[in-house]
């Protein structure tokens, strides 16, 4: 499997993650993700590895406080998160990832969460 770089704008943050060539890109309209154009590539814990600025990351939680949002305190900018949705995985935004190729997006209604989070899992399953 290839190593995919990414981090935040200014460069505090970088990580590396192992991930076919083409991954699955999941877009959700949740408020956060819909105000920040944040697009999901969901990433097992021991397939991300920080390179730096993992102590530049700022927290933010919201709704349930179970997901945490993290922003670079610099630049701004979310990278990454620990989503809700996948426990022990990482959120990577594919917009700072390099060269990321997409295979196929997946929609997610993230405005209505707990109607929804079945339908993604089989979604990515597929």
């Amino acid at each position: 499997m290839p190593t995919w770089r990414g981090g935040c704008h200014c460069g505090a943050v970088a990580f590396e993650f192992d991930a076919p060539g083409a991954v699955d890109v999941t877009d959700c309209n949740c408020s956060l993700c819909a105000m920040t154009g944040y697009e999901h590539v969901f990433v097992e814990e021991a397939d991300l590895r920080f390179l730096s600025g993992r102590d530049a990351l700022v927290s933010y939680r919201f709704g349930t406080r179970t997901a945490e949002h993290l922003f670079c305190g610099t630049c701004g900018i979310k990278p990454l998160y620990r989503p809700r949705s996948h426990p022990g995985a990482w959120s990577v935004n594919a917009r700072c990832v390099d060269g990321l190729e997409i295979a196929r997006r997946i929609p997610f209604d993230g405005r209505n969460w707990e109607d929804s989070i079945d339908g993604l899992h089989e979604d990515l399953s597929d």
